[in-house]
């Protein structure tokens, strides 16, 4: 328990991390690799070259200060942290390391506003938390090996077949080298892949949602090859993927988490929205329906620049055409003249309220979208012009999480 002194301390920073949190997040990690760069080996590269961790790691820290007296407010968001903590590999040995260098860089960056009193309040209340997140995350890694067919850490698995399932997104199906079981998951939940990229010194960690349904003896990811392989760690990364990783390759894999998931238990009509390979998640969730919820109403969403980047469609349709509670519809940003002699989309554009209202079901229905953060904010912004309860709004972030409260950019391209 915090101290009356602490939390009043604490609560009286927020106005500065408000101001400064970016500013001191960028030191930190700077601060931290230089000091320990063994841990480029676990962070993404890509997210602290554009700056979203830095971000996402600034708002957690505005977080937790506003809400030091009621911490249990935050917990959802430490457990969305937790999953991909555990994910990740994340140990408890390495949060006195966070610890330390995010001290030193409040430090730095307020200078003689950091006092010594404020610092000893914020050493204090950074204890109670990294010791919430050791608990969860503990409590995750028991689970995630004792469940059957789970394991520690990262288990080996063959690469069985490798589809290209659009001209950006390939498909690769995963068995494991001993012949084991595999754990189930719920549907939208991701693993982890370990590589380890000729010539680059550090091991690079990505996280792929499982585009297939549970129960099978495979687990399936499709990847996109992101713009600007070679330099860009992402598209250096998603360039290896497409290109060098090969069927009968050997890749290291966590055990499934996440908590973008889709609820079961509701029998209400479900929506399921994506933008480009944000439709991974949405398509293991469409299929699980089928299996195992055969009569509950299904609207399947997505929005692709045009049909020659539009990965899995033939999947969709087919269960659209033999299942008839299931709806889809495609929205196309930039059709083709072929897209447009085929008839190949429903919308042509961007989604917008207008024309969700035309295909969404009547009445009460939990809606579950992805896709590239300023897709998120359009259809974010969408829903609430729709009036549909924040309680039935469920998303997933690809990598650190951003916000959807700001104004909806346009969305040139949703590949």
């Amino acid at each position: 328990m915090l101290s009356e002194n602490t939390i009043r301390i604490i609560k009286s920073t927020v106005p500065v991390l408000e101001v400064h949190g970016t500013e001191i997040t960028r030191r930190f990690y700077k601060m931290m690799f230089s000091n320990h760069p063994e841990l480029l080996n676990v962070f993404n590269h890509a997210n602290q070259k554009r700056g979203r961790q830095q971000q996402a790691l600034a708002n957690t820290v505005y977080a937790a200060a506003a809400n030091i007296d009621r911490l249990g407010d935050i917990l959802p968001a430490v457990k969305q942290i937790a999953h991909k903590h555990r994910s990740l590999g994340i140990t408890a040995d390495q949060y006195p390391i966070v610890g330390e260098n995010l001290l030193a860089a409040i430090k730095d960056v307020l200078g003689d506003a950091a006092t010594d009193e404020i610092i000893g309040a914020w050493a204090e209340a950074y204890g109670v938390i990294a010791d919430v997140f050791i608990g969860i995350e503990a409590q995750m890694y028991e689970e995630a090996e004792k469940q059957e067919g789970g394991w520690a850490g990262f288990r080996e698995f063959k690469v069985e077949r490798k589809v290209k399932e659009s001209d950006v997104i390939m498909s690769f199906y995963l068995v494991p080298m001993d012949g084991g079981p595999i754990a189930s998951f719920v549907p939208g939940q991701y693993i982890s892949v370990k590589l380890n990229i000729p010539g680059d010194p550090y091991t690079h960690l990505r996280q792929y949602s499982l585009s297939d349904a549970p129960g099978k003896p495979y687990y399936r990811i499709s990847t996109k090859r992101e713009i600007g392989y070679g330099d860009d760690p992402d598209g250096m990364v998603s360039g290896y993927m497409h290109d060098s990783v090969q069927e009968g390759d050997v890749l290291r894999l966590s055990a499934p988490a996440g908590d973008f998931v889709l609820d079961l238990e509701d029998t209400r009509p479900v929506v399921l929205i994506s933008g480009g390979v944000g439709l991974t998640p949405t398509l293991s969730m469409l299929k699980t329906l089928v299996e195992r919820q055969p009569e509950r109403k299904a609207v399947f969403i997505h929005s692709a620049r045009n049909g020659a980047v539009h990965a899995l469609r033939d999947e969709v349709e087919a269960l659209a055409s033999s299942h008839p509670q299931i709806g889809a519809f495609w929205s196309y940003s930039q059709p083709t003249d072929e897209d447009r002699a085929e008839q190949a989309y429903q919308h042509e554009g961007l989604i917008d309220a207008k024309w969700l209202r035309t295909v969404l079901p009547d009445g009460e229905a939990s809606y579950y979208f992805c896709g590239p953060v300023p897709f998120m904010q359009a259809i974010n912004g969408a829903l609430r012009e729709l009036n549909v309860p924040e309680a039935d709004i469920h998303y997933e972030f690809f990598g650190p999480k951003g916000s959807l409260e700001e104004p909806a950019e346009p969305v040139a391209e949703t590949v």
